[in-house]
């Protein structure tokens, strides 16, 4: 079994997206892959879109996301509102059975890298118990090298290796910054930038992405 943390540099970059374009593509290899949303706030969009993309549509939501929060809000806040008790050795215990079941999983991080989780831990905690080799999901605007490199200092800071970056082009119009981000997160980052998504594309080449 292979699996990555996909994490982001903020909430809607984009994470759900990737992984879902990584899905089709493993899929289509013939591969046993799935999504994993841990733990979804305010609607199960997410969760859901993975298993379309898996083509696994009558799979158990909970398999996928194993804790659903109705509050759109940070899980802390969710769960503090709805009375549910996170702590990051529960969510790494909910993780295993999507674990055990397939060959490659690709295990979603809720918001950006330290987004509150439970009392006293964030996501960061979440992701360094999971020991998981990181994918950055980049969203590929303006301030997009500033924010990798902050992630990826966190990211290093707990002991985890980022493998690499996707940068998604969310808007349709190119400007300087989208056009350069790449060259430049390669320059100042080290890493590499694994694959671009263009709008509109909805597949990636996972044998280039999950090395």
């Amino acid at each position: 079994m292979r699996a990555y943390f996909v994490a982001g540099v903020d909430t809607g970059v984009g994470k759900t997206h990737v992984i879902c374009a990584l899905l089709r593509d493993l899929v289509q290899r013939g591969e046993a892959a799935m999504g994993c949303k841990p733990v979804a706030c305010g609607d199960r969009k997410e969760p859901r879109a993975m298993r379309e993309a898996a083509a696994s549509p009558a799979l158990s939501l909970e398999l996928v996301n194993p804790v659903f929060l109705r509050t759109a809000a940070d899980p802390r806040v969710g769960g503090d509102f709805e009375h549910v008790a996170l702590s990051v050795t529960s969510m790494v215990e909910k993780c295993q059975p999507v674990f055990q079941q397939y060959d490659t999983v690709l295990v979603e991080g809720t918001g950006g890298w330290e987004t509150p989780l439970c009392p006293g831990a964030t996501m960061a905690d979440f992701a360094r118990a999971l020991g998981l080799p990181v994918l950055l999901v980049v969203s590929n605007r303006q301030g997009a090298v500033s924010q990798a490199l902050l992630t990826l200092r966190a990211i290093r800071g707990c002991g985890l290796e980022c493998r690499g970056i996707i940068l998604n082009q969310l808007n349709e119009e190119w400007d300087s910054a989208a056009v350069t981000n790449r060259s430049m997160l390669e320059e100042y980052t080290g890493v590499p930038v694994l694959a671009e998504l263009i709008q509109g594309e909805d597949m990636l080449d996972s044998d280039a992405v999950l090395v």
